[in-house]
């Protein structure tokens, strides 16, 4: 314990000192990192708070400090509604400068982790590496059995630097959440461990295995996509054994031109196999930039390393099908709802200045044709303005962005006529026609009843425990005018799910009652010589169609 405490004291004072050198010392001052400010002391810094002028001095700072914090700042480069745009920019030009480690250590650790010698292990292994980036290198190899795979070995000791930086990490965004509005608006100590968590993904080599073959199942009835096997006997969580693929990088044009490759065909394989990840399987990559992703023969795609992965649920892929529908349609009041839908609208927000610059953002594209528009710079502007209303948005959706962003610079390469914003169409009305299809309907429905049906059971017991609570005193209400609005209308769908779940349950109940009578009786249920099973259906019906369409035009349900 003492020892990490001089660790991270030690390793504290390295990153205080490099954010001090580059000119950060006002802003450490300001954030009650530093006891005094530099700044006023130190007239011969030269200080610009606004612009690429910090974002250069931060990109430097972030890559003296390492691969932790190279990584932060990559990450950071995708939050455009965190970040302004123009520290991203620098952001974006990060770039990992490391050293190869010397085969002499990597043979010890391939030897410990795969418990046995190099020579027995493989028929070959070579000595320099194929690449070296800040937490492994990969080496080439021959398997025994004749296969020929590349061996991604994990830097010496990366993992204890990088699990400190994060220990530090955390504790300054909790120091900060304690003492600045702006830190706990904007939630740091959640994004630290969400960055914290992919981060220690990135370094257990079993989890990119997995994600491998996850996304290779997804492929698996689909030729024109390959995704290199995965070796489980020669991997570890330091040591990841994969097929060693043999093809043309994707930004090597000259090379794809001369091999006679069809490039047009080729962006529109690699932008409908994301697209298939993101919105059919809800698991994707989350970096696909043209050093990961090669070009096989006969057009075929090989995605390669799976370290950074992204995930979206079915709602979210839903609100993001719906907002690109409502942007391309320019529908600010329909893209306010998918805001509101996913509970990034709070009492704080100024909806109205918010959907003013909706609407400026959607002027200006107003007259543009599909075929010109970028998906992902459409979607970066978008997250600027959630910036400035301090709009929140979910970091699947910040990820997906970066990826479209990614994936739209990656294919212009190939073809720079080629629209993502035309090709993601099919893809968001499939969804949207899934969403609504009967099935889907019923089945949700079904969720919904069981859900109140729930509700219902345990209302006793909740209302039991309110009442004895309300007797001893101890029940506090602290209700403002901002909040009346937002609880009246939660009152509202849960009054109306209620209602709806009651009334379905009532006349299921009854309906049954009357067939299972009927059918015992060995006759038709008739009073007055009218047909009562029939007309009840049709009534219970015509009942639950207008229930569904007030609900529904209500936007409660």
């Amino acid at each position: 314990m003492f020892k990490k405490r001089i660790r991270h004291t030690r390793r504290f004072q390295e990153i205080i000192n490099a954010f001090l050198k580059n000119g950060f010392s006002h802003f450490l001052f300001r954030l009650g990192l530093t006891e005094r400010d530099l700044k006023k002391t130190n007239e011969n810094e030269d200080w610009n708070i606004k612009g690429q002028h910090v974002g250069k001095r931060l990109r430097y700072t972030l890559q003296e400090l390492g691969p932790t914090f190279v990584k932060l700042g990559q990450i950071a480069s995708s939050r455009r509604d965190l970040v302004p745009a123009e520290i991203i920019h620098e952001l974006e030009k990060l770039q990992e400068h490391v050293h190869a480690v010397p085969f002499s250590t990597i043979r010890m650790i391939v030897e410990a982790e795969l418990g046995g010698t190099l020579e027995n292990l493989f028929d070959s292994f070579d000595e320099a590496p194929l690449a070296a980036a800040s937490i492994g290198q990969v080496h080439v190899a021959r398997l025994p059995t004749g296969e020929e795979v590349a061996v991604k070995v994990q830097r010496p000791n990366i993992k204890q630097t990088i699990e400190t930086d994060l220990e530090i990490l955390y504790e300054i965004a909790k120091f900060l959440e304690e003492n600045s509005v702006w830190a706990k608006t904007y939630h740091i100590k959640e994004i630290i461990q969400e960055f914290s968590k992919s981060l220690r993904d990135e370094l257990d080599y079993k989890v990119e295995g997995r994600s491998a073959n996850r996304i290779a199942k997804q492929f698996k009835e689909q030729p024109n996509i390959q995704i290199p096997n995965i070796y489980i006997d020669f991997s570890t969580t330091k040591i990841l054994t994969m097929e060693l693929v043999q093809g043309i990088r994707l930004n090597d044009i000259k090379q794809l031109d001369d091999g006679g490759y069809d490039r047009k065909l080729i962006a529109e394989r690699v932008v409908d196999a994301m697209f298939f990840q993101v919105l059919e399987k809800g698991f994707f990559h989350g970096d696909p930039h043209p050093g990961n992703i090669y070009i096989l023969p006969d057009n075929r795609i090989c995605f390669l390393d799976f370290g950074m992965m992204g995930r979206i649920n079915d709602q979210l892929k839903f609100h993001f099908a719906s907002l690109i529908i409502n942007l391309k349609q320019g529908d600010t009041n329909g893209m306010m709802k998918v805001f509101s839908d996913m509970g990034l609208l709070n009492e704080d927000t100024n909806k109205a200045d918010f959907q003013r610059d909706l609407d400026d953002l959607i002027e200006v594209y107003y007259e543009v044709s599909l075929d010109e528009i970028s998906l992902g710079g459409i979607m970066s502007e978008l997250f600027e303005v959630a910036f400035q209303h301090k709009i929140q948005i979910p970091t699947e959706i910040t990820i997906l962005g970066k990826a479209i962003l990614t994936l739209e610079s990656t294919v212009s390469l190939l073809d720079p006529t080629f629209s993502v914003m035309k090709a993601v169409e099919p893809f968001g009305r499939k969804l949207m026609l899934e969403r609504y299809h009967p099935k889907t309907i019923l089945q949700n429905s079904w969720k919904d009843l069981v859900e109140n049906a729930e509700i219902l059971l345990h209302l006793p017991k909740d209302i039991k425990k309110i009442t004895s609570t309300v007797g001893k005193g101890k029940l506090r209400l602290d209700i403002n005018v901002q909040q009346i609005q937002t609880i009246l209308g939660r009152l509202d769908r849960i009054s109306n799910r209620l209602s709806f779940s009651i009334i379905l349950l009532a006349f299921s109940i009854l309906m049954v009652g009357l067939i299972i009578g009927s059918a015992i009786a060995g006759q038709t249920n008739l009073l007055w010589s009218f047909p009562i099973i029939e007309a009840g259906s049709i009534i219970a019906t015509l009942m639950f169609v207008f229930l569904l369409f007030s609900i529904f035009r209500s936007g409660r349900m």
